[in-house]
């Protein structure tokens, strides 16, 4: 089968690879669409140590089931792989199992043809569902489960929240239109100008380059820091007002100060969130469905054969879509 695969830092390379091994409780998927996520590119950089070369990525996924128990079925899955016996787990809580592993990461991606996973970390498709939103359902559950994490310290509802989102990439950009369908008023920082562009005509925020513009000192109740990187940590704790909550997802680099005398005095929540539960993927299924992230227009598709050239656009800043789906 054709796949694309990390081969060294800075390089892709489309080519045959051995069909998936599908061991016992697996199913053998046909991918349909997969989208290039964030820390896809962070392991293109070579900057993710836990995904080695030669390896195939890619988690962001809607395939058919061409073996197992769901045969026939469109569906898209959970790339990360809990172990369903430790206490998170059994809370339901599956994100933070420490013994999970993860699609395109411990084991080959979904950037193929083909492609093997348990059988329960698939997920049913509604027919009416298209196949460009479906692949979007794992970014789209990172900012739903980050939301309604973050919307249980706000002191107000989510709509009478004054917002403020960093980063202008898939999650910034889903975050903000979710956002945006709660009722809040939502300002996007991006320094891509084309990204800004796509926020304002598809979200309908506000924008402004951060690397010109400031917003007003401790004037958000919410700030999405959708970037983790030290300049983004300065700027949201800067931009939250006293008493607000700041949001950090993004983890573009590890190491910075906090101003803990800020977060002290100003009675800062600052909370971290990472990927998604089961019932949050199912609930994005279901608003992906209903529209509630709007047309996706935004979003552009390329063949897996063009994979490299799409990762060395997003990589350039070329692309005015925060996403970009790959059709084997």
């Amino acid at each position: 089968m054709k796949a694309l695969v990390y081969t060294a830092p800075g390089q892709l390379t489309y080519r045959d690879e051995p069909e998936p091994v599908v061991d016992a409780g697996d199913a053998l998927l046909r991918i349909d669409a997969v989208g290039i996520c964030g820390s896809d590119m962070h392991a293109f950089h070579g900057h993710d140590p836990r995904r080695k070369p030669p390896l195939v990525l890619g988690h962001e996924l809607v395939g058919t089931v061409l073996e197992g128990a769901r045969a026939g079925r469109r569906v898209t899955a959970n790339p990360l792989i809990a172990c369903g016996r430790c206490d998170f787990c059994m809370q339901g809580r599956d994100n933070l199992c420490s013994q999970r592993t993860m699609v395109g990461m411990t084991r080959p991606g979904a950037y193929a043809e083909r492609m093997s996973i348990p059988e329960r970390c698939l997920l049913d498709l509604p027919d009416s569902l298209s196949t460009r939103a479906a692949a979007l359902t794992e970014p789209a559950a990172t900012a739903l489960h980050a939301i309604a994490l973050a919307s249980r310290a706000l002191h107000r509802p989510l709509p009478e929240t004054t917002t403020l989102v960093i980063g202008g990439g898939a999650i910034g950009m889903l975050a903000a239109l979710l956002l945006r369908s709660y009722g809040c008023r939502v300002t996007l920082a991006e320094p891509n100008a084309l990204r800004r562009e796509s926020a304002r005509r598809h979200a309908g925020c506000a924008v402004y380059d951060p690397r010109s513009d400031e917003p007003a000192a401790r004037a958000h109740g919410f700030v999405i820091d959708a970037v983790g990187a030290r300049a983004t940590r300065d700027a949201a704790m800067k931009a939250v007002a006293p008493g607000g909550v700041v949001l950090h997802i993004g983890l573009q680099d590890w190491a910075s100060e906090i101003d803990m005398r800020k977060l002290t005095l100003d009675e800062i929540t600052l909370i971290g969130t990472y990927t998604y539960t089961m019932a949050d993927l199912r609930a994005t299924v279901s608003a992906l469905d209903r529209g509630v992230f709007g047309d996706l227009a935004w979003v552009e598709e390329r063949s897996l054969a063009d994979g490299a050239a799409a990762f060395a656009d997003l990589d350039a800043g070329a692309s005015a879509a925060a996403k970009i789906v790959l059709v084997p």
